[in-house]
């Protein structure tokens, strides 16, 4: 057996190793080393080191070509700009990616965690990872309401740390929120959330005026038997969905540490951003009874880490109202 002060020492140079490799490819990372044309013209498109935060290549996340777009869609488009909360969160991004060795205890904990734990827990643990869907200004835009407007009830699915949560709370006299993450409803119980199970919000005897389903619909097994339930949760007439899909659409789910093809698959047609937007609105939505009131293109942000100073996805956020009543079985 080895001697308790010798896994000491062996413990601890594999950690200063480990600390090196990272550091070597944090440096490779920085651009010096990178000669080919085609990697370089890669690596600028990812890499947001020494960039100003607010450029014109940010305002490529907000571009739409409306003549694209189905003509049902066309006239319900909203053009959204990068505007001072966004910035605010690029910016705080930034700063955080700077904290190295907060950024190498990340990186060690989830190199260890990551076979068993899903990327939310372990962000949840780490109260790392915050998402950034729309601002409070891009928020009320979309829905078409004054700051000071108020409804009863908001219902967030899959709220995550409840981060985007409150930029919408702020409205609503009652929040509740759904969360499989044991981390992050700790973040939800904080904020204090009510939180529902996954299978508890759609039986609770009342509605709700405002669902907001963000990003979840292309990372859960059923989703037209979600939209379903979601349809028969909103208060009739005035209920409204406030939905994010990432585009180009590709579902997975997580469980655990491993992705896996969802049960029932959902096919959005088209290549462009425009063109799925068209078929979800015209085809998959109204499969299911919802119309689109508006729609907008957004980034979906998330915290970067020591290789990144954000992560950036591609989203189109759709308000919906129920369409006229249809067979919902």
């Amino acid at each position: 057996m080895c001697h308790p002060q010798l896994r000491t020492v062996i413990f601890v140079a594999w950690g200063l190793c480990y600390f090196a490799c990272l550091l070597s490819v944090r440096r490779m990372w920085s651009g010096k080393y990178v000669r080919s044309p085609l990697v370089r013209s890669l690596f600028v498109n990812m890499v947001t080191e020494g960039e100003e935060v607010v450029s014109a290549e940010n305002q490529e996340w907000y571009r739409c070509c409306p003549d694209l777009l189905g003509e049902s869609v066309r006239a319900l488009f909203i053009q959204s700009h990068l505007d001072s909360d966004t910035g605010a969160f690029l910016q705080r991004s930034k700063e955080k990616s700077s904290w190295l060795f907060t950024q190498l205890y990340h990186s060690l904990v989830s190199t260890v965690l990551s076979p068993m734990v899903s990327r939310t827990s372990i962000n949840g643990f780490l109260g790392r990872g915050a998402m950034f869907v729309f601002s409070t200004n891009q928020f009320q835009q979309l829905l078409r309401i004054e700051p000071d407007w108020r409804a009863e009830r908001l219902l967030d699915l899959g709220a995550g740390d409840g981060g985007v949560t409150e930029v919408m709370g702020v409205h609503f006299r009652q929040v509740y929120a759904t969360e499989v993450s044991v981390p992050m409803r700790w973040h939800l119980q904080r904020r204090n959330y009510t939180i529902l199970g996954i299978d508890e919000w759609q039986h609770t005897g009342f509605q709700y005026d405002v669902i907001s389903c963000l990003n979840l619909l292309d990372r859960c097994d059923d989703p037209l038997h979600l939209l379903r339930d979601i349809r028969r949760s909103l208060v009739p007439k005035t209920g409204r969905l406030v939905l994010a899909a990432v585009l180009p659409f590709q579902p997975w789910v997580e469980i655990g540490g491993r992705w896996e093809r969802p049960k029932t698959h959902l096919k959005v047609a088209g290549k462009t951003w425009e063109e799925q937007v068209t078929n979800m609105s015209n085809d998959v939505f109204r499969k299911v009874g919802f119309q689109v009131e508006a729609v907008t293109r957004l980034p979906y942000l998330c915290e970067g880490d020591m290789y990144n100073d954000y992560y950036v996805l591609d989203d189109a956020v759709f308000v919906l109202k129920a369409s006229v009543p249809i067979n919902m079985t």
